[in-house]
């Protein structure tokens, strides 16, 4: 499948792009010689190989969601910046 020089001018214009014509040249044939390899690789017979989302084993490894006391005021507040009767102190983010 053959991209066209108007195709990619119409695609780098899509995605705000100043291209050359040179450019505008190679990058249709490169877009060509993609779309032509995909083309190939739909000829492969998968029909055999079993669909998957990764091909690296993967699993979930979550802690169990077990309750425990709550962090209190006073440790909540221990690293901030600036914090008074265990409440955080931030500047004013609204006019009056």
């Amino acid at each position: 499948m053959a991209v066209s020089l108007e195709e990619v001018r119409d695609i780098a214009e899509l995605a705000k792009l100043e291209l050359t014509e040179e450019e505008i040249s190679t990058y249709a044939q490169q877009l060509s010689d993609i779309l032509e390899y995909f083309e190939h690789l739909q000829g492969v017979d998968t029909s055999g190989v079993p669909a998957i989302a990764s091909v690296l084993p993967l699993s979930n490894v979550w802690r169990e969601d077990a309750p425990a006391e709550p962090l209190g005021a006073e440790a909540a507040t221990a690293n901030a910046p600036q914090s008074r009767d265990d409440q955080f102190r931030v500047r004013a983010v609204l006019d009056e």
